[in-house]
């Protein structure tokens, strides 16, 4: 059994790091001590790490961005999955694609979005994105 006393112990000698670091060992580890060489991660904590970026991906985008949460919620799928992958600051630089969503002009911001530096390093990413901002279904 695990006990409160044994977590406590280990949360202490172990100590919390939140971003990837070489233990002593040389291993990569995260967390309280989580060997993620050896070990890797569980599908659970993949899909919880997921989740959690989505969210901030959402969060980020409707603080920068107010008016797209009245967008189709395909649009806004996609204009979150881009946030997502490419972070907030640098979907900022989409201007011309800004301007076009502002005027609902999805034919201009499917074709901002195709000509980036992003669709080219994502390729079918992309066009599935593309897709979305122009007919606004899945």
């Amino acid at each position: 059994m695990i006990t409160k006393e044994l977590r406590k112990h280990v949360e202490q000698s172990e100590g919390l790091r939140l971003k990837l670091y070489k233990c002593t060992s040389g291993r990569l580890t995260i967390g309280y001590g989580h060997n993620i060489d050896d070990n890797g991660i569980t599908l659970t904590i993949a899909k919880d790490m997921l989740e959690e970026d989505l969210q901030e991906a959402e969060r980020s985008l409707f603080a920068a961005f107010p008016a797209y949460q009245m967008l189709s919620q395909p649009r806004i799928d996609a204009l979150i999955d881009l946030t997502f992958n490419i972070g907030i600051t640098k979907f900022k630089r989409f201007g011309y694609l800004h301007k076009a969503l502002a005027m609902q002009d999805f034919e201009t911001a499917a074709a901002e979005l195709m000509d980036s530096k992003y669709a080219r390093q994502v390729g079918n990413r992309a066009k599935i994105n593309r897709d979305l901002i122009l007919t606004g279904k899945r």
